[in-house]
């Protein structure tokens, strides 16, 4: 149905019961088919909300994607319902955090950033209105509604959400802030985007913080007999809360750890080609990293993705060239060097740096969020595993006893071989 819900009751299969508030689009406390509590944002004609790549997002940090709508004259997005108070209500009825409470909120904001970042998305309008806080941790809501969203600018934005929540000032200066939490704000505030750390280097050294508890406040009058002080246990919600919180979390890492793992078989696949058809594996690993890192940016587009496939061609063909030198060099030591093969694994090293080497990283990342909802599916994950297990020892038993072609550039490998087996014999005769 039509997004318009003055003079309706319903946006699709969703009963709405109450209107929210505002920000990019109104929003709306809605009623599933299936009795499910969920918020609808409403988003402005011609919005196009990435909705399957939304729905990839696993953190207990960030409000989850349920459903949404891309097309028609009013787009939508159903998050799961967050039973929370805006982060700006809570400090202004609570007052600025410290110590636990405001680590958990550093900690947390960057937890669900580094997991919005991982599928290639930004949020891009994190602040004190799209944070709701539910027993003490941060929910993130609302996030990748906006086009144009950069990473750089969520770090940014984490140090001024972190400043509000440790002031009631989202321009605080760096005096009012902890002494321990001044160099993250700082580095994350930095005016060149590329100089700030990532959002999981955020959270990691937001665990390791040490902020001061907050000052008890004097007594305005004289306190009433209290039963003896004890620690105060968590209520039935809260637990719930907390063993949700910790159920979604381990979920998360299990299912990253396997995309993880499938990416790099995917990886060691395609290595192994390129040692078996080393030019023409070549040109296809640029075309495929080129690809990826299209996919995984949200405006930067070819020009950007081909002009970062094209820096690192240099530093893969530095290991293109020192691998087959490096072998030259060892047969000196004894042992026959066969020269196209010596060849062939230094394009495979090559194709190796495009794909992941220490600075190169976009292709894998990218490559891991391509495999989350297989990751999130264990039948799926046992036969992906399988198939790509067995194609990684069809490959990897080709590429060590296969003669590698040169194909369709024959007089180059016979260039490279000539040229090897002088190298060859000159390091002998040393």
């Amino acid at each position: 149905m039509s997004g318009e819900t003055s003079h309706q009751a319903h946006i699709g299969p969703y009963r709405l019961l109450s209107r929210l508030g505002g920000g990019t689009g109104d929003v709306h406390r809605a009623a599933g088919p299936d009795g499910r509590d969920v918020a609808i944002r409403l988003l402005p004609p011609g919005a196009a909300p990435d909705v399957a790549r939304m729905r990839e997002v696993l953190s207990p940090y960030v409000a989850d994607v349920l459903d949404g709508e891309a097309a028609g004259p009013r787009p939508y997005v159903v998050f799961r319902f967050v039973p929370g108070r805006p982060l700006a209500e809570t400090v202004a009825g609570q007052g600025p955090m410290s110590g636990d409470a405001l680590r958990r909120m550093a900690f947390g904001l960057a937890k669900a950033l580094a997991a919005i970042h991982l599928t290639g998305l930004a949020h891009g309008e994190l602040g004190p209105g799209t944070v709701l806080v539910v027993d003490d941790a941060p929910v993130v809501v609302d996030f990748a509604l906006t086009a144009g969203a950069d990473a750089g600018d969520d770090v940014s934005a984490w140090a001024a959400t972190v400043a509000f929540a440790a002031t009631g000032r989202p321009d605080a200066p760096a005096e009012a802030l902890p002494a321990d939490l001044r160099p993250l704000v700082a580095a994350a505030s930095h005016p060149d985007p590329a100089a700030r750390p990532s959002a999981a280097e955020l959270a990691e050294a937001s665990s390791r913080l040490k902020l001061p508890a907050p000052a008890p406040r004097p007594a305005e009058a004289p306190a009433a007999p209290a039963a003896p002080a004890g620690p105060a246990a968590p209520g039935p919600a809260a637990e719930r809360e907390t063993a949700a919180h910790e159920t979604a979390a381990h979920d998360m890492a299990v299912t990253l750890g396997w995309a993880r793992l499938l990416a790099a078989m995917v990886v060691v696949a395609g290595v192994g080609v390129v040692i078996m058809l080393p030019i023409a594996g070549l040109v296809l690993t640029l075309v495929a990293v080129t690809l990826l890192r299209v996919a995984g940016t949200t405006a930067r587009g070819w020009a950007w993705a081909f002009g970062r496939t094209l820096l690192t061609v240099p530093y893969a063909a530095v290991f293109t060239v020192a691998v087959p030198l490096g072998l030259a060099a060892a047969s000196a030591v004894g042992g026959k060097l066969d020269s196209l093969t010596a060849c062939a694994f230094g394009a495979g090293a090559g194709a190796a740096v495009l794909w992941t080497a220490p600075g190169v990283s976009a292709p894998r990342r990218q490559l891991e969020r391509m495999f989350l909802p297989v990751a999130r599916r264990p039948r799926a994950v046992a036969a992906a595993v399988v198939g790509l297990g067995v194609l990684c020892l069809l490959v990897g038993v080709g590429a060590m006893t296969l003669t590698p072609s040169f194909s369709p550039t024959y007089g180059l490998q016979r260039t490279l071989e000539s040229s090897m087996d002088r190298l060859q014999h000159a390091v002998n005769r040393v």
